[in-house]
């Protein structure tokens, strides 16, 4: 079976499930990109200009594109522009095509050209219905659902919002959102055996004995990374001195952070890149993510998790319904309910045992069910479906 999956650039969470794809017996496997983007975009989010320190290109069958677009970019719908991409789908002639999401230009041309074409096209997006949307956009999304083949479910926010757009059940496929957990677990473990977590938490100028929350993400304002600060800030001194969060990130609001987190036990890290992150995760007890309903899932949820740690999140993360069993696997409190993030910093201030077995608990979690090869039975479940309906 000859498959082509078409995606912006190569992402690090996505690129190990492609190669396990590629590697099935009877799939030959093209992946398209619009771009490889250099330091400077990879980065703007982060507002420090970085490339991942991992590889993304090895391992898989790829090209990349002709990007006629104007300013090429990841963030913008016309920053990833790419005609030629009903040409080479002709060309070649492709059994199906997967579709990382709907949000780009390149996206809607591989899926016109595959309309064309007669060929089957899949898609897998991150849309859930705990974001808000205009009827409007959930008429046309649900529009142009029907157009797909088949779509890959990456949870069950994902599968609720795609049955809700009218998606047949048959036509839905279970893909849960996942990272390398192997590799988050054993880095994590081996900084662990090798320093030791005072020796971790020094490097990071922590205390050895507090309770240690990670916020790890871009400090933008969908993450509310200021709702920990001004959490940590309506705890008693009493309660303060058992805690300590540590802030890994960078972007537009860290000046604003810094300053609001005066006098509080706050430590910032800056920016951590995949083979630095671990030692984060290690030195910590428990993962904060206080995100609104745009974080479609929080893949730092799971990297956290693979790690040993619980995860404190807020009822907008879109993973939280899937990894997070409350006082088994973390804790769910209301989206921007200050109070409520504040008393569990309070109830866990003192509790590091009780944090260790909801991680590991969480790391069971994950291993088990959220792993790239159940992400490629799903694939290869949906290419089935779709090549035999189209005969």
């Amino acid at each position: 079976m000859r498959v082509a999956m078409v995606t912006t650039h190569p992402i690090q969470y996505q690129v190990p499930w492609l190669r396990l794809l590629g590697q099935r017996v009877g799939i030959d496997l093209q992946v398209f990109f619009a771009m490889v983007p250099d330091a400077a975009e990879q980065g703007r989010e982060f507002g420090v200009a970085f490339e991942w320190d991992v590889p993304l290109l090895e391992g898989y069958a790829h090209s990349v594109l002709d990007n006629v677009s104007r300013q090429p970019s990841l963030t913008a719908f016309r920053g990833c522009d790419t005609p030629s991409v009903a040409w080479v789908f002709r060309d070649e002639r492709f059994d199906a095509v997967i579709v990382n999401g709907w949000g780009t230009k390149m996206a809607l041309q591989a899926l016109w050209a595959c309309k064309r074409l007669g060929i089957p096209c899949i898609v897998r997006g991150e849309a859930n219905g705990l974001r808000p949307r205009a009827r409007w956009k959930r008429f046309l999304h649900a529009r142009l659902l029907a157009r797909y083949a088949a779509c890959l479910a990456i949870g069950s926010n994902n599968r609720d919002y795609l049955r809700a757009a009218g998606v047949p059940e048959k036509r839905i496929f279970s893909t849960p959102y996942c990272i390398d957990n192997a590799r988050f677990r054993d880095a994590a473990e081996r900084w662990r055996q090798e320093l030791g977590v005072p020796a971790l938490r020094a490097r990071f100028g922590l205390d050895s004995e507090r309770t240690t929350f990670l916020f790890s993400g871009k400090f933008v304002e969908k993450k509310r990374p200021g709702d920990i600060i001004e959490a940590v800030r309506r705890l008693t001194e009493a309660q303060r001195s058992d805690i300590q969060i540590l802030m890994v990130g960078d972007g537009p609001l860290r000046e604003q952070l810094q300053q609001a987190a005066q006098g509080l036990p706050v430590h910032f890290a800056g920016f951590l890149n995949q083979s630095e992150i671990t030692a984060a995760y290690a030195a910590s007890d428990a993962l904060l993510l206080p995100s609104d309903s745009g974080e479609t899932w929080g893949l730092v949820v799971n990297e956290a998790m693979a790690c040993g740690l619980p995860a404190l999140v807020s009822d907008q993360v879109g993973s939280a319904v899937d990894l997070v069993t409350t006082g088994v696997t973390g804790e769910v409190f209301g989206c921007g309910d200050v109070a409520a993030l504040s008393a569990l910093l309070a109830r866990h201030g003192g509790g590091r045992e009780a944090l260790a077995r909801m991680g590991q608990a969480a790391q069971a979690r994950v291993l088990d069910g959220y792993n790239f090869g159940r992400v490629v039975d799903g694939v290869m479940a949906a290419l089935t479906f779709v090549t035999e309906t189209s005969r």
